[in-house]
């Protein structure tokens, strides 16, 4: 394991737990990110800080979690890329939600210039990962994902799972976001609907999570929606990007996807929606479990939080004294 040299680049909101996963782990880690500040607390943990994406040129293994393919295709091609540094890693390992035609043309680009190119995103947020509940679907040749697989399982603690070739994984996430977006939208709607007849939204949440229609997200969304709070994990403008991704997938398979539509369309609302407050721009920042607001907003009802402490599912065990 300490042999394997692993480049890093992203430190966001999932890239820094799950470099901090495999630091703690006992892999070398080489780490690069745009705000170099981001990183520094994982040096203190044994990872190393790089100047340049180009500085990681020479690792076996290259993860990347960044926002958009542009973010992937500046990393890996630009100047001063990974692929501008002396050297090629053997493997890279892309974790982030870009499209499908893109993700291929990078495979053609990274196969030619000799590497193994295996795709990896995850579902979760920050907190999955630190408590060890992230899932990671992952698709590329057999033989690449069997090498990288005990650096994924350390990564989600849930461990991964294979798809197949090429880019089924992409499918899969898209899928997964998509189903993300039409849940979460018609959460906020019957949430709302319990609320407006008199059910308050702790009850009405908790009755719903220990039926057969809970689940792990509407259990750990639940104490978002009860208390309003827009703590970032994922944005409206993600998964706006997620939900077009899937809608251009569908047309392209032809595959219809009226609720899918109907979905995106009624997101859309929630950015004119905040055109009504203080701050839009830094509104539209904060989490799309937001929506909610949205939601009531269309229905005529004030929200206001009901101040109650709710489990998210996710909490991480306390150390024994």
């Amino acid at each position: 394991m300490s042999m394997k040299r692993i480049g890093w680049i992203g430190m966001g909101r999932m890239g820094y737990p799950m470099a901090e996963r495999l630091v703690k782990a006992g892999y070398q880690v080489s780490i690069w990110n745009r705000t170099r500040s981001k990183a520094e607390p994982l040096a203190e943990l044994g990872a190393t800080l790089v100047d340049t994406p180009a500085d990681l040129a020479s690792v076996d293994y290259l993860f990347t979690m960044v926002s958009t393919g542009a973010d992937v295709e500046q990393v890996y091609f630009g100047e001063n890329g990974v692929l501008s540094g002396e050297g090629t890693p053997g493997v890279f390992v892309e974790c982030s939600s870009i499209g499908v035609d893109q993700s291929a043309d990078l495979r053609a680009r990274l196969n030619a210039r000799g590497a193994e190119f295996l795709v990896a995103p995850v579902s979760g947020n920050g907190k999955c990962v630190k408590a060890g509940k992230l899932s990671q679907v992952a698709s590329g040749p057999r033989a690449v994902y069997d090498d990288v697989e005990p650096m994924l399982n350390t990564i989600s603690g849930l461990g991964a799972s294979y798809v197949g070739e090429g880019e089924l994984a992409r499918f899969c996430k898209i899928a997964h976001n998509v189903f993300l977006g039409v849940v979460t939208q018609n959460l906020s709607e019957i949430t709302v609907l319990a609320e407006k007849a008199g059910v308050p939204r702790s009850a009405f949440l908790e009755w719903m999570n220990n039926s057969v229609m809970g689940s792990i997200f509407t259990r750990y969304k639940t104490n978002a929606l009860v208390n309003l709070d827009w703590t970032t994990t994922f944005t409206p403008a993600l998964l706006r990007k997620d939900l077009d991704l899937g809608l251009a997938s569908a047309r392209e398979l032809d595959v219809p996807m009226p609720v899918t539509a109907a979905t995106r369309e009624a997101l859309q609302t929630h950015f004119g929606a905040a055109s009504l407050k203080d701050d839009p721009q830094a509104y539209l920042q904060e989490d799309f479990a937001a929506l909610l607001e949205t939601v009531a907003l269309g229905a005529g009802l004030e929200l206001k939080s009901e101040n109650v402490s709710v489990p998210t599912g996710l909490e991480l065990p306390v150390a024994a004294e």
